[in-house]
């Protein structure tokens, strides 16, 4: 045997034995991803009323599209106006509560939403009260509203801004929780 046979079987050894390595330590066949749910029915502009456990309206709905997961029977929303009613026996008008997406809880009792979240009212005295955030969520029965993403409540001539929100909706009672600011404009009379 000649000393370029010998380096050929070598060589070719050797380029077996680093591709067999190469081949064994590449990453392992991720499994395909999940398939999203199909929906067990889709709305188009819709208008829906939801009620509470007494029979009495929670909130109205308006969107131009909504799926509903039959696995867990909640509620996706492409940009929703919810309209929450004041309980019955208050007085003060209804929240007008809009945003980007909506994710509705299967019993109607939470509502997420997500994306220029903007509400809007009138204090007790008839004046506007907006607030504007990018997360908000609602508990329609508890007239109650959360947030831990900055907020802005705007009413003519004050703007309070911070971080955190929880608001009782029906008092118009809504408390900033952190780093909290507020700026006094002049208002024209």
């Amino acid at each position: 045997m000649t000393w370029r046979t010998m380096t050929t079987w070598v060589l070719l050894v050797a380029a077996i034995a680093s591709g067999w390595m190469l081949w064994r330590q590449r990453a392992p066949e991720t499994a395909p991803a999940k398939a999203q749910f199909r929906p067990d029915y889709v709305l188009n502009d819709l208008e829906l009323i939801a009620l509470d456990d007494h029979g009495r309206e929670a909130f109205t709905l308006r969107a131009p599209h909504l799926t509903r997961d039959p696995s867990a029977k909640s509620m996706d929303i492409q940009t929703p106006l919810f309209m929450i009613p004041p309980s019955p026996g208050k007085a003060g008008t209804p929240w007008a509560v809009r945003s980007a997406t909506a994710w509705v809880a299967p019993k109607g009792d939470e509502i997420r939403l997500r994306g220029q979240v903007k509400a809007d009212s009138q204090d007790a005295q008839g004046r506007p009260v907006n607030i504007t955030t990018e997360e908000l969520n609602v508990f329609p029965n508890t007239k109650r509203a959360t947030s831990t993403a900055k907020v802005a409540m705007t009413q003519p001539g004050f703007i309070l801004n911070g971080r955190g929100l929880d608001a009782q909706l029906d008092a118009k009672r809504i408390v900033l929780q952190s780093d909290v600011k507020a700026r006094y404009e002049r208002t024209a009379r």
